[in-house]
């Protein structure tokens, strides 16, 4: 997002354990307790849903029928609890009314309280027992889903999820943990045009002013990213990626106008995240036009969703920009998914650095660069209000503050940092295993870790907790001077808390227009100065901290 699992029960039970003991392993205890707030039951596991969805122009009312597969991954009694925010006084009338649950068919009790139906599923299951379950229900969505008229008084209906709020429109278990396949059938108005996530598998007039829309998901998906967007669309099929169609959907008045802000660079984005990272796990790319994203983008899955400010006929770069990041989480927050909120780093700041990768890749070194100090200068201004803000939060209670800029642009720049302490083969090659395992499936900040440790034979532990686990940024202080011969450069981390091993590069320029790049080691205790003294045998120009941006941090730095 930019704002101005598929699993078997042995699979989840070594899952488990293999995160365990790369915790024990790998991490310190601090980074091992992390979770969020959300009430996750480890016994049941949801493989897919199908929602039947009924849309109309005479009331802002939604019916739905939810069926999910539910794999028991222990044997015994089991209750199924769905994420439903509920009919309520407190919400205007808003909220939903659940009328009936069935299981396998058959009338099932329940009960609809704390914003969750309960669902008891009865004894005697076995582990891998396979049990579906039909949830009945109607209301106007408190959140999470918006109808009502876009910029041009058009009525449309679209969905906004990001980060907890599918619960208001759809029975499901809320968390990213828990990735599923979804089927979306749409009955609205024939006037309107359906989009979801998926492919497109039947468009049927139902003789009775209404048509229905059936979209397949089969790619295991977390619920932030469910998308459902109705309105009267001019659609496009810009071109095929192999055999993917990349398509743009944008209102109807805007058809000449949106179809040439996103015919590019689609293609080219989805030619090079491939050959950086590893496949792209979805069958379709649709740029769609919404009313519900007001700040930027949503990276829903195959329908990554722009505000209607995107289009303007100019093809502006900050657009494309956003088409990017909304892209790179395809593979970053879409294909590999946070296990617990507390990692959505590894979705933002993914997403943020690969849109730099790319830009590079596309306009050059000197916007990598321009993008880069952009985002360093967000970080320090953040941090001269929130020292102790540390990227992977110990605890997060509300699940719908798990973002912030920091996520982004400090989660950025540690894989920047990462990719320079590694090198460009190393953390490449980490990138793409990392990717490999953890493919339409959830990783954790200590998955990432194992996979860069394997590649590089570095051992990041301090790396890893300097940046993600603890708060701040360096302030340093340093100087320069020529002395008997030698360029001598002394730095001192001067914050009042927190340490950090850092390797330090200056440029030394001389006099005849030549220079070379030295690196200094800065030790983890900040009482002890750094300095080197480097030989020299011409005049020097002068002498430059950090020279290729690979450092976050502040200072000053002059000569003496």
């Amino acid at each position: 997002m930019l704002r101005f699992h598929y699993r078997t029960g042995s699979h989840l039970v070594f899952q488990l354990l293999f995160l365990a003991l790369v915790f024990a392993a790998f991490a310190p205890d601090a980074s091992a307790q992390y979770r969020d707030s959300y009430p996750r039951n480890t016994d049941i596991d949801v493989s897919g849903y199908s929602f039947h969805l009924t849309f109309s122009d005479d009331t802002d009312e939604v019916r739905g029928t939810s069926t999910a597969t539910v794999r028991l991954l222990a044997d015994g009694s089991h209750q199924l609890a769905l994420d439903l925010i509920k009919k309520s006084d407190a919400l205007e009338g808003k909220g939903m009314t659940v009328t009936a649950v069935e299981l396998g068919g058959a009338p099932a009790s329940f009960q609809h309280v704390d914003d969750r139906v309960v669902i008891n599923l009865g004894d005697g299951w076995e582990a891998g027992a396979l049990a579906e379950v039909t949830v009945h229900y109607h209301g106007q969505s408190a959140g999470g889903l918006k109808i009502g008229p876009n910029k041009y008084g058009d009525r449309t209906f679209f969905s906004d999820n990001w980060s907890s709020r599918v619960r208001n429109w759809l029975p499901v278990v809320d968390h990213p943990s828990d990735k599923a396949t979804t089927e979306m059938i749409v009955v609205a108005p024939q006037k309107y045009q359906v989009a979801s996530n998926g492919v497109i598998v039947e468009e049927s007039d139902l003789g009775d002013g209404t048509r229905r829309t059936h979209y397949v998901n089969p790619v295991p998906t977390a619920t932030w990213l469910y998308f459902v967007g109705v309105a009267q669309f001019a659609i496009q099929r810009v071109g095929t990626f192999g055999d993917v169609p990349v398509e743009t959907w944008v209102y109807w008045q805007d058809r000449d106008a949106g179809f040439y802000d996103f015919a590019e660079p689609s293609e080219k984005v989805l030619a090079y995240y491939t050959d950086l990272i590893g496949p792209y796990v979805n069958k379709r790319l649709a740029h769609i036009v919404s009313n519900a994203t007001p700040g930027g983008g949503m990276e829903a899955a195959s329908t990554p969703a722009y505000s209607d400010r995107s289009v303007s006929g100019e093809r502006s770069r900050r657009w494309q920009h956003v088409i990017i990041h909304e892209i790179a989480h395809q593979w970053f927050g879409n294909a590999v998914t946070e296990y617990y909120w507390n990692d959505v780093w590894l979705s933002e700041g993914f997403a943020t650095y690969y849109t730099l990768l790319f830009r590079e890749h596309l306009y050059g070194h000197d916007d990598f660069v321009a993008g880069l100090v952009d985002s360093r200068n967000t970080v320090r201004n953040f941090y001269k209000e929130n020292y102790d803000f540390q990227i992977v939060r110990d605890y997060i209670e509300d699940l719908n503050r798990v973002s912030g800029p920091m996520m982004y642009q400090k989660g950025a720049w540690t894989l920047h940092m990462l990719r320079d302490k590694m090198g460009v083969d190393a953390y490449d090659a980490g990138i793409r295993t990392y990717y490999a395992e953890f493919m339409n499936r959830n990783a954790q900040t200590a998955d990432l870790r194992f996979h860069m440790e394997q590649a590089s034979g570095l051992d990041l532990e301090q790396f890893f907790n300097q940046w993600l686990f603890q708060g701040g940024i360096p302030e340093l202080n340093g100087t320069w001077r020529v002395d008997n011969g030698h360029v001598a450069v002394e730095l001192e981390q001067v914050q009042e808390k927190y340490s950090f091993e850092l390797d330090v590069d200056f440029r030394i320029d001389y006099e005849d227009g030549t220079s070379e790049i030295v690196t200094l080691p800065v030790g983890a205790d900040r009482s002890a100065a750094a300095s080197l003294r480097h030989p020299v045998d011409k005049p020097v120009a002068g002498v430059t901290i950090d020279p290729e941006t690979t450092l976050l941090a502040n200072w000053t730095f002059e000569a003496r």
